[in-house]
């Protein structure tokens, strides 16, 4: 369910409607809310999401994996004995 919360005005859910289809349309899901801001003929939206699980996916020796469970030992080893970088904040 969505929620949308408008300012400024009042809106038909039909309109309403075409944000929350346009907003799936866009990002490829249904949103989570809408805040809609309506300054006379002029309208902003803002679409907001909860977050998804985020998934690593590394490049080792060629290969995109996201796990290691399907590398053999010396692929395991390789993997164990590279450099680590990590992000400085």
């Amino acid at each position: 369910m969505c929620e949308v919360n408008v300012t400024g005005g009042t809106c038909p859910q039909a309109e309403i409607d075409a944000y929350i289809a346009r907003g799936t349309e866009l990002y490829g899901r249904t949103p989570d809310a809408i805040d809609v801001k309506l300054d006379g003929e002029y309208v902003e939206l803002a679409y907001r999401f909860h977050n998804q699980p985020f998934h690593r996916i590394r490049r080792i020796t060629g290969y995109l994996v996201g796990t290691l469970d399907r590398f053999n030992n010396a692929k395991r080893a390789e993997e164990r004995d590279r450099v680590k970088h990590g992000i400085g904040m």
